[in-house]
């Protein structure tokens, strides 16, 4: 798997380079994850309703083809795009949305911090309050699109919206539940974990296949 650090990019820019790759890759394409970050930008899945946008601002909204609803893309928040071709890998998109969870949720129990599942609403949650939101694009067999997990960040915009579609669901970061807290280092963690947990081998008892 080919790990690429983007630093900081526009998503729409961004978005189109995953595209590409999707629509440009063969059975022989190795995956890739790439890290990056986003300015200031609000994200709607392709079966998204506006209605969740509260109000409007300077902030613009950008209508995509993930899944889910409506989020939140800012500085200090940590974003990982997954192009995993899951047919190669032998499990589908429920069982990678586990390990992707399952690898947020181990990151944040480095640190101590107590997280989990929802049923029906993916992502990772601390006391309730969301931390990291999910969505894919599959096409082909192949994923893009993946996570954002709030680490140091104003999470101000977040009020503007209906999180992920769930109207007054608080959100949380990492920075306010941990002491030491840098980007680089949670940055570099996370991938290591994600990495992990998408290369082991999938058996048929596994819970999310």
């Amino acid at each position: 798997m080919i790990v690429r650090d983007l630093g900081e990019t526009p998503y729409l820019d961004t978005w189109q380079l995953m595209q590409a790759f999707t629509a440009g890759r063969n059975a022989d394409t190795p995956d890739e994850i790439w890290l990056t970050g986003h300015p200031p930008v609000y994200t709607l899945g392709q079966a998204g309703l506006e209605s969740h946008l509260l109000q409007t601002s300077r902030i613009p909204l950008i209508k995509t083809d993930r899944g889910g609803q409506i989020t939140y893309h800012g500085p200090g928040q940590i974003i990982v795009y997954l192009l995993v071709n899951l047919p190669r890998r032998g499990y589908g998109v429920r069982e990678l949305v586990s390990r992707m969870e399952q690898a947020i949720i181990d990151l944040l129990a480095e640190q101590e911090i107590l997280a989990h599942r929802r049923e029906q609403a993916p992502g990772v949650y601390v006391n309730d309050a969301k931390i990291a939101s999910l969505g894919l694009r599959v096409r082909h067999g192949c994923t893009y699109h993946g996570l954002a997990l709030n680490t140091d960040m104003d999470l101000r915009p977040f009020s503007a919206i209906n999180p992920c579609g769930y109207a007054n669901l608080p959100v949380t970061q990492l920075r306010d539940l941990a002491d030491n807290v840098t980007i680089a280092h949670t940055s570099t963690r996370l991938v290591d974990l994600l990495t992990q947990h998408i290369n082991r081998p999938y058996h048929r008892q596994d819970s999310r296949g």
